[in-house]
């Protein structure tokens, strides 16, 4: 018999994306022939597992866990190809369960989370069978765990797309829900300017220098008009410095909001399904009837 290494369930595993015991066990029972190991997880996983792993994952959706004491949350965000299989009842269950996972378990990573029980084996193992199921990748690509400091609030918005996890010290329900809808209308980087990234500053201000002299502006006036340009930045991407969403005079900041209610945010979580990730351009329908082409030959 074939010795089985570790490099070939990793070749298996990239090219089928099944869990890497179920590639041993097929590497194994096909004596280390790679193209007989991928045709039994075919069987046992379907056509649809292969080469899935290799597919963009830019849709999805995002769930929230919060314990009854209001103390403890989570919130998480699962990737698949399409807003089709995001709504699907096995994937949504995934993604709840995920969520509870990490409120309880405090799993250090994805990879840490990927391993913990789940039904009858682990999230990974639930996470693949429901690739060959669906016939899509999925991917669970990040997670925060958040202990409060005062009571957890929450949003979730357009089908699950955006989720907010907000830390509230003080005030109410109804601010916390109010508060948390702001974010996930507002999309803030931060809760205020010392949580903004040095690196995005820096390109603020080199834009408005570089803008300030193609308008034929002064050299002495750069560096002015530039900070000027950095605070208006500012005051747009911090929590704390938006004007809030439902404020009565379309004047009154967050800030000015909390101070008025004797409350103060701690922090927050914004997850927008698919932030960052590259989106496929393929026509869907075009893809379908190639897909059944396909199936008929």
């Amino acid at each position: 018999m074939a010795g089985i290494t570790a490099s070939m369930v990793a070749e298996l595993r990239a090219k089928t994306d099944a869990p890497m015991m179920e590639c041993k066990k097929a590497l194994t029972e096909a004596d280390g022939d790679l193209n007989k190991a991928e045709e039994i997880l075919r069987v046992k996983l379907g056509n649809k597992a292969t080469k899935a792993a290799a597919r963009i994952t830019a849709e999805g959706a995002v769930a929230i866990s919060i314990s009854k004491d209001g103390r403890l949350g989570s919130i998480i965000e699962i990737n698949c190809e399409t807003d089709f299989v995001a709504k699907n009842d096995e994937f949504v269950r995934l993604l709840k369960d995920c969520a509870e996972l990490v409120a309880d378990k405090n799993p250090a990573d994805v990879a840490a989370l990927s391993q913990l029980p789940m039904g009858d084996g682990t999230v990974e193992s639930t996470r693949a069978a429901l690739v060959g199921k669906v016939g899509e990748n999925l991917s669970i690509r990040r997670f925060s765990r958040v202990e409060s400091k005062g009571r957890l609030a929450s949003y979730v918005h357009g089908g699950s797309r955006i989720g907010v996890l907000l830390d509230l010290q003080g005030g109410d329900e109804q601010l916390g829900k109010d508060l948390a809808m702001h974010i996930a209308a507002s999309k803030p980087k931060a809760l205020d300017n010392t949580g903004v990234a040095a690196e995005l500053l820096d390109t603020e201000r080199r834009i408005a220098i570089e803008k300030a002299r193609a308008d034929n502006k002064p050299e002495a006036m750069l560096e002015k008009i530039a900070e000027g340009t950095v605070q208006k930045f500012l005051k747009e991407v911090t929590l704390l410095a938006q004007v809030f969403v439902k404020a009565e005079d379309g004047k009154q900041t967050v800030e000015q909001l909390l101070k008025a209610k004797g409350a103060s945010v701690a922090g927050f979580t914004l997850y927008v399904v698919g932030e960052g990730l590259e989106k496929r351009s393929t026509d869907f329908a075009a893809e379908v009837a190639a897909q059944a082409a396909a199936a008929k030959k």
